[in-house]
């Protein structure tokens, strides 16, 4: 099948993950222009892609600009537009976006959303209940995290909406779950849920995501992020503080059984409610002794999974959005081609984060981490008078390694990061340093 090329492609946001989506679709053959609304300086360096400044979150302005450009193809890059509609004025307005409804959205807007539609589609996920904002629901949660904590596992409290990847809580201790599970349920609507108490399951993540068109997935490799702030896993949730791919512990195997059992059977579900999904599916995972299980969905690219699968990726991309856009995906290949070797990703991060970060810091050695060979993705920037770039948010930069295996893509990655410094700057050292080894899932009859 000949996939019509999209000539000109806007992509909405301004982070890490969109400056790797403009960098992608900038390189690909036939892509005339790349344009990101609203972008940021660091981006707008990427040969071939011009930045403008109109807002992702106003779907009129988005619109105005997709016609004033010749817009072939719309990518919504981030949660908040998808679940403010951009995709629906979009579509309204007919022009092709990759990115799905509100409607459909909701599988990452929603936690309790998630496991009402994996429930019916039989899709397996952590036990767990949804509970709606009050008072009156604190003694029903409180009562179930006992439960949990009775049966022997851990307890994770998930704020129901977006969170930016930080409203989450992985505790084993029952006590400080208590004591903080009210303040997910304070002054939130009663009329829908607000928390989410889930069961905490064991093994090591792994992200599957899918490019869809509402009924046919096509897996980009397979990575895994890290979201706890510092090295060991300890700290605080954030959104990320790096990734690596590919994963020894999830084979080829391993992911066509997870698009069998997860993508499509989710994509089903949804169509079947009349909110078909298109767009990039995200299904993070928790590898255990008795096999995958669905910890949750998103409705975009991870970050900063992105800055690892997009150099990763083995064919053109702009091509399959569109066609995914217009409903009409090739049904082959099942898992998308990927190069030879790894990538590895390390995340800078301002001081504060992921509570209150620093901005307005310059930001120093950019170009000798590029010199070193790596790639370096722009997450949170601004461009500074004298042209320098300084800090303007968490996550700051994206630094990325490419080489034959994960430990010399690591070296890479780590050599590049240590040239790039400004003040309170965070970042992990351990990222892609202890990769599980290939096993196998005995319960599940599958590898893993």
């Amino acid at each position: 099948m000949t996939l019509d090329v999209p000539r000109r492609i806007l992509v909405l946001g301004t982070g890490g993950r969109e400056h790797a989506l403009a960098w992608k679709l900038a390189a690909e053959t036939g892509v005339e222009q790349v344009v990101v609304a609203p972008g940021s300086a660091g981006i707008a360096a990427t040969p071939g892609v011009r930045c403008v400044r109109v807002d992702p979150l106003n779907g009129a302005a988005v619109v105005a600009l997709a016609r004033a450009e010749s817009i072939d193809l719309v990518v919504i890059g981030p949660e908040a537009p998808l679940a403010a509609g951009v995709a629906d004025a979009l579509e309204a307005a007919d022009v092709p976006v990759f990115g799905p409804d509100a409607s459909a959205a909701r599988l990452e807007s929603s936690k309790a959303f998630c496991h009402e539609i994996a429930e019916a589609a039989g899709v397996r996920m952590a036990r767990a209940r949804a509970f709606a904002g009050g008072p009156e629901s604190v003694a029903a949660a409180v009562a179930f995290a006992q439960d949990l904590a009775a049966s022997g596992v851990g307890i994770v409290l998930k704020a129901d909406g977006l969170a930016g990847g930080k409203g989450v809580v992985v505790t084993d201790d029952l006590e400080q779950a208590l004591a903080l599970l009210p303040s997910f349920l304070a002054d939130r609507p009663t009329d829908r849920p607000a928390l989410v108490v889930e069961e905490r399951l064991a093994g090591p993540e792994a992200s599957v995501i899918a490019i869809c068109d509402g009924e046919h997935a096509l897996a980009l490799p397979a990575a895994r992020d890290h979201k706890r702030l510092g090295d060991g896993d300890e700290g605080p949730n954030t959104g990320g503080m790096g990734a690596y791919s590919p994963l020894p512990d999830l084979s080829d195997e391993d992911v066509a059984q997870v698009l069998a059992t997860v993508h499509r059977p989710i994509l089903a579900e949804m169509a079947r409610r009349g909110m078909p999904f298109r767009g990039f599916l995200y299904a993070g995972l928790m590898l255990t002794p008795d096999g995958p299980v669905l910890l949750e969905t998103n409705a975009r690219l991870g970050d900063p999974e992105a800055q690892v699968i997009l150099p990763q990726l083995g064919v053109d991309l702009a091509r399959l959005l569109l066609a995914a856009a217009r409903g009409a995906l090739p049904v082959t290949p099942e898992l998308l081609p990927a190069h030879e070797g790894a990538a590895v990703a390390i995340v800078l991060a301002a001081a504060g984060y992921p509570g209150d970060p620093r901005k307005g810091a310059a930001i120093e050695g950019i170009d000798a981490a590029v010199a070193q060979g790596a790639l370096v993705f722009h997450a949170g920037t601004a461009a500074s008078a004298d042209g320098c770039f300084t800090s303007n948010g968490g996550r700051v930069l994206a630094v990325v390694g490419r080489a034959d295996d994960l430990a010399a893509a690591r070296e890479v990655a780590e050599l590049a990061a240590h040239q790039v410094r400004w003040p309170g700057m965070q970042r992990r050292h351990d990222i892609a340093l202890h990769v599980p080894a290939r096993r196998i899932a005995a319960a599940a009859g599958v590898t893993s």
